[in-house]
């Protein structure tokens, strides 16, 4: 019993887990990184396609990503999605490529971006800590229709406890990379 929820916590948590590293994925940190533009959508012929199916996307240089659409007439689209959206990006447009030159970051906008991880961070803690608590509160129900017994709560909440406190751990650990990402110069 308690492990088969270690097991559900583990997979509920992964999840958690994997959705907190691509957002960070997504933050600029000096650093050409195709998955800063993940979350950009473009205008394809009326629906919006994520610009990754319609492009290809490459780090030539360490500051520099080239975005190569597979159909020219997307190209203005493209560059259009890149202005619009939050990454403050200026594209180069030579009519088959986009350039896109990451700009050196300010200590003020590391700075900002620590405050951002941080605050990333804690929600992805707080799901965690959410995950342990729906599965603590669902052995209790159980306890209640008389399913299972008082032991096997209290070795299940061990068991959920112990995983939980592997993942926190792992949270800590992809923060202090990416904040030594960020203040790397």
């Amino acid at each position: 019993m308690a492990t088969e929820l270690a097991g559900i916590a583990k997979e509920k948590m992964e999840k958690t887990i994997e959705s907190f590293r691509s957002d960070l994925e997504t933050l600029k940190a000096g650093r050409a990184n195709p998955h800063m533009l993940d979350k950009i959508m473009v205008d394809y012929y009326g629906s919006p396609t994520p610009i990754a199916q319609i492009a290809g996307i490459a780090s030539p240089e360490p500051r520099v990503l080239t975005v190569s659409p597979w159909d020219a007439s997307a190209l203005k689209s493209i560059e259009k999605a890149i202005l619009a959206s939050d990454l403050g990006l200026n594209p180069s447009n030579d009519g088959k490529m986009i350039r896109l030159i990451i700009p050196t970051l300010t200590e003020e906008r590391r700075k900002d971006l620590l405050k951002l991880v941080n605050k990333n961070g804690e929600e992805c803690r707080v799901a965690l800590r959410n995950i342990r608590r729906n599965l603590i509160e669902d052995l209790k129900k159980q306890e209640k229709a008389k399913e299972i017994t008082e032991d096997d709560v209290k070795d299940g909440e061990k068991e959920i406890q112990k995983v939980l406190d592997d993942f926190i751990k792992k949270t800590d650990e992809i923060i202090k990379k990416k904040e030594e990402e960020i203040m790397t110069v």
